[in-house]
């Protein structure tokens, strides 16, 4: 019986080669916290049924072709689960989260993902699970997660790695690129298009690119991250009474918490850029995402949410029509060189201050389940090993919040970066509390 077809979707392929191009690349941590002990062998068979199949059990094999398509091929993953030597307080957390997400994940030479446990001294502990952004995004690594919980996994067929003789490799990629050469004639047309209707964005991105930088040196920074767990029955009730819906109330916290940060223009609007989900049963891909952008007046959100609910409807409306115009070019990917990548990435990121909402909404059961128990609190985040000072100068800051919802809490994780900010951890803290306030939310 013929194996299903391995070859990496254009989107997936952009990302690695802008990892590759970069240095750098984002990736997403899970972060579970028992306030009891937790079942040790139940996280080593998560680990394990993570490993045998599915969309985390996987790394990218390059073509021998400079221009041909990587393939998904087999990888279990890392081997043992590690386990922190020392218990740990409670406060020192996120210092063990920040250690764990920064530890390297690699979606060609692996590990694609790690797992960690940390046992605290009141007899709680706390699960990691780093995952590079390039295997999956936060969906497909839910999927994943979720069936890994429930003892079962997805046989996607990918053979393991070099399973193809050079030989083989050459006829097969060769062939396959010849054929692809209509759909890559029709991607010309679509990256015209989009290049005159955004010249300015892209003018004014090319801009932006080449400005000196005024302070930050080239050393990697950890970005400061605030995360905080609400009630879900205290988020409805105030996103209701405020007339607005769960994602409103997320997308109005966004907007307050980059008010306080200076992350507005000069009409005092927060730029909020949505990842929109475009991943359907059964999808393969690392990172099935389309995305809008809302201009929001953050001052009028703590009373009334119903103008920005307005707004977001009719952007998701659109943005069918938009994936489509953006993901036009994508089939020149693998003619790309490194350069013409890291311009293609500032064709794509948005002018000016924007503010990243990615609101993942409410996760099945199972996700929360990692011993094979309910944790008490799950958190999610997106941060980018390797980005340094002067990056972030660069790109005039950093702020990207994620929203994820358990049967009883809902969590909010802010992480951010504020150009001359002497304090960027205290900084965010305090936008984070304000913006609480705001709403009359209370952190549990």
């Amino acid at each position: 019986m013929a194996r299903p077809d391995n070859t990496i979707d254009y989107m997936d392929q952009g990302a690695f080669k802008g990892l590759r191009a970069l240095g750098r690349g984002p990736v997403i941590q899970f972060l579970w916290s028992y306030d009891h002990g937790i079942d040790i062998d139940g996280v080593r068979r998560l680990q394990d049924n993570l490993g045998r199949g599915g969309l985390l059990a996987r790394l990218i094999e390059r073509s021998p072709l400079p221009f041909g398509r990587p393939r998904w091929v087999h990888e279990p993953g890392p081997d043992e689960l590690h386990v922190g030597a020392v218990d740990i307080t409670r406060d020192e957390l996120d210092a063990w989260a920040d250690e764990r997400a920064y530890l390297p994940v690699d979606p060609e030479y692996g590990p694609p993902w790690h797992l960690g446990v940390q046992r605290f001294l009141d007899g709680g502990a706390a699960i990691s699970l780093v995952v590079s952004h390039v295997v999956g995004d936060a969906l497909a690594i839910s999927e994943a997660v979720a069936d890994a919980a429930r003892g079962t996994y997805r046989d996607l067929g990918y053979p393991p790695s070099r399973t193809r003789s050079r030989a083989q490799a050459i006829r097969t990629d060769l062939s396959e690129s010849v054929r692809s050469v209509p759909e890559m004639v029709a991607a010309i047309a679509g990256a015209t298009h989009v290049a005159l209707d955004q010249k300015s964005e892209l003018a004014a991105s090319a801009r932006s690119s080449t400005a000196p930088v005024i302070d930050g040196d080239d050393r990697p920074v950890a970005l400061p991250t605030v995360t905080t767990h609400i009630a879900g029955s205290v988020w409805d009730r105030r996103a209701k009474a405020l007339g607005g819906s769960s994602n409103t109330l997320f997308a109005a916290f966004c907007a307050r918490v980059g008010r306080q940060l200076g992350r507005v223009d000069d009409d005092n609007r927060a730029m909020l850029s949505f990842p929109v989900s475009a991943r359907t049963d059964g999808d393969t891909r690392g990172n099935a995402l389309a995305t809008i952008t809302v201009m929001a007046d953050p001052d009028p959100l703590p009373t009334d949410l119903r103008p920005l609910r307005g707004d977001i409807k009719r952007e998701l409306a659109g943005v069918d029509s938009w994936f489509s115009k953006m993901t036009a070019p994508l089939a020149l990917v693998p003619l790309a060189p490194r350069f013409a990548v890291r311009r293609m990435e500032k064709a794509v990121l948005k002018v000016g201050k924007p503010i990243g909402c990615s609101n993942i909404g409410e996760l099945p059961a199972a996700v929360n389940r990692p011993d094979g128990t309910d944790a008490d609190r799950l958190s999610i985040r997106m941060i980018e090993p390797g980005l340094t000072s002067a990056d972030l100068e660069r790109m005039e800051g950093h702020l990207f919040i994620v929203c994820s919802r358990t049967a009883r809490f809902v969590s909010v994780t802010s992480t951010a970066w504020t150009p001359g900010e002497s304090d960027n951890r205290a900084a965010l803290t305090e936008a984070v509390r304000k913006a609480l306030a705001d709403f009359d939310l209370v952190a549990d």
